[in-house]
């Protein structure tokens, strides 16, 4: 293995590594208000709704419902069962099943 790339894996660990620690580390130590507690449980559902949106929504960079409509249709489901169950592998197995059999009827 050359230098160079061994040099770049330690690399990219690291540029991965450092901004996921150093905030847990920080704010570990420190005792933040209840506001901000509650503001930061909101966090990751924004993110996901966000990457959602644009994965089910966008198609090319602009909104196509039709372009979609097996994405769409394949979400329903899966929210649903992200709801009821509030299990990442049960929604990840609809998840996958749902759009296995939609792709093999349509």
């Amino acid at each position: 293995m050359k230098y160079t790339i061994l040099l770049i894996i330690v690399g990219s660990a690291l540029v991965t590594f450092i901004p996921r620690v150093l905030p847990l580390m920080v704010l570990s130590r420190i005792q933040l208000p209840n506001w901000a507690i509650r503001w930061l449980k909101h966090v990751p559902v924004a993110v996901m709704a966000a990457l959602l949106a644009q994965s089910l929504l966008l198609s090319d960079g602009k909104l196509s419902f039709y372009e979609n409509s097996l994405n769409l249709l394949v979400a329903l489901p899966v929210f649903l069962v992200a709801i009821f169950t509030r299990s990442l592998l049960g929604t990840v197995i609809t998840g996958v099943i749902c759009m296995m059999l939609m792709r093999y009827l349509f």
